[in-house]
Order: C-alpha cells, then sequence, then structure tokens
C-alpha cells in the first residue's frame, strides 16, 4: 500500500561533484578574482579647526535644517502635551499655515516667480516661526519654549559639528593631523569653490 504498485528507479543523471581543486569551469583560479572591499565609514570625526568647524555647521544647517526643525518641533509638541493644551492647538495651526505656504509654491509652476521674488521663503518661515514663538508666550506657554530650545540647540549644534557629509568627498587633506577621532584629516570637497575658502 505504500507505493500504491509503483516502482522507483535509481536515477540515471549523475550527481555533481564537488571538484578538489581550486579552479572553477571557467580555468581561473579562485584566488585569481578580485574581491571587493569593504570600508566601514564612521560619518562622525572632530572638525581639525574651528574654521572647520564652522563651516561644517554652516553647511549642515542647511543640508540637515529640515530635520533639525521636526526635532525641536516633536521635542516641543511632546513637552507639551500635559499641561498647555490651547498652546499645542496654536502650535498645530501655525505648522499648518507654513505647510499650506510650501505647498502652494511647489505647487505653483516653475515660470510663476512672482511669489518667490516678492516674498522671499525663508522670510515667511522666519516670520511664521516667530509668530509661533510669541503665540506660545502668550498662552503662557514660554517656559516650555526656552526648556525645549535649551535641551535641543544643543544636540543640534553638536551634530552639525561632528556630522561629515561624504556625499561629495575625495580624499583626505594630508595636513599634519590635528583634530581628533576621524583619521587624522579633514575631507577635501570634489569641487574646490571660492565661497568656502573665505569662511
Amino acid at each position: 500500500m505504500a507505493g500504491h504498485g509503483t516502482i522507483q528507479r535509481p536515477s540515471t543523471m549523475s550527481t555533481p561533484t564537488t571538484p578538489t581543486d581550486p579552479e572553477d569551469s571557467t580555468g581561473k583560479n579562485r584566488d585569481d578574482f578580485e574581491r571587493p572591499e569593504f570600508r566601514l565609514v564612521c560619518p562622525f570625526s572632530i572638525p581639525s579647526s574651528p574654521e572647520a568647524a564652522s563651516l561644517r555647521i554652516i553647511r549642515n544647517l542647511g543640508h540637515f535644517a529640515l530635520y533639525y526643525t521636526h526635532f525641536v518641533w516633536i521635542v516641543l509638541f511632546i513637552t507639551l502635551i500635559p499641561q498647555r493644551k490651547v498652546s499645542l492647538i496654536f502650535l498645530v495651526i501655525m505648522t499648518y499655515v507654513a505647510s499650506l505656504y510650501l505647498l502652494l509654491l511647489r505647487a505653483l509652476p516653475p515660470n510663476f516667480y512672482l511669489l518667490d521674488k516678492i516674498i522671499d521663503k525663508s522670510i515667511v518661515l522666519g516670520l511664521i516661526a516667530v509668530a509661533a514663538m510669541i503665540e506660545l508666550i502668550v498662552t503662557k506657554a514660554g517656559l516650555h519654549l526656552v526648556i525645549t530650545l535649551a535641551a535641543t540647540v544643543p544636540i543640534v549644534l553638536i551634530h552639525a559639528v561632528l556630522w561629515v557629509r561624504e556625499d561629495f568627498c575625495v580624499e583626505e587633506r594630508s595636513g599634519g593631523g590635528g583634530g581628533g577621532g576621524g583619521g587624522g584629516g579633514e575631507l577635501v570637497p570634489l569641487v574646490d569653490d571660492e565661497s568656502t575658502a573665505m569662511v
């Protein structure tokens, strides 16, 4: 009953044998192939000079501005939840206004420069941030704002000083060290810019 009347035949295919020599079917030795080298790169390093630190802060604040803003906003939002419901509502409204303005700028066709030329985006967002701060102070949540800024701004600045962007850097400078933990040098940008030399 187990086989239901069928007979199993031995397999006619030969089992593949693994070669004992290190050569494969192409005739090349396996040791001849280049294996890719993987490096673990740490994106943090201590800048070599105060000028390099200030340049890094400016560059990283420009690059990570949205992430830093979200970080500060989330911490402020969490500190307002337990006690300041009205302040929380005003903060959400101001965030909604800023989001609508940014969506409006993005929704306009690229050849419509009226809003961008007359009203600069950074000025409008700065005014919205100042209005949100005034609303928080008026609703007696100024202490929460000060504590949040005192706690988050140092974290943001430490990240901006230590973060080294690797996406446009090619080689390390062969300078005399300085700096600290990152391997002895500052990374050189791919394009040497006049504006970076002045800062």
